[in-house]
């Protein structure tokens, strides 16, 4: 079966085009209230352990070439 995107609900995979580290470890996207979504994550360090930082952005929107 194929993946569906449903509402309120996303995916997010290893990004293996990574190139620098500011680039996003992970990505993928996120549907909220029917407006679909760009989401990345990065993995940090924290005094804590690790943790995923995530960011969203209008999937309307190009990705930034850096």
């Amino acid at each position: 079966m194929a993946f569906q995107q449903r509402d309120n609900s996303g995916a997010l995979f290893k990004n293996t085009k990574k190139e620098q580290p500011k680039h996003p470890d992970y990505q993928g996207e996120v549907m909220v209230a029917g407006t679909l979504y760009r989401l990345a994550a990065w993995i940090k360090e924290g005094k804590n352990g690790k943790f995923m930082s995530l960011a969203l952005s209008p999937a309307t929107e190009k990705p930034t070439k850096e």
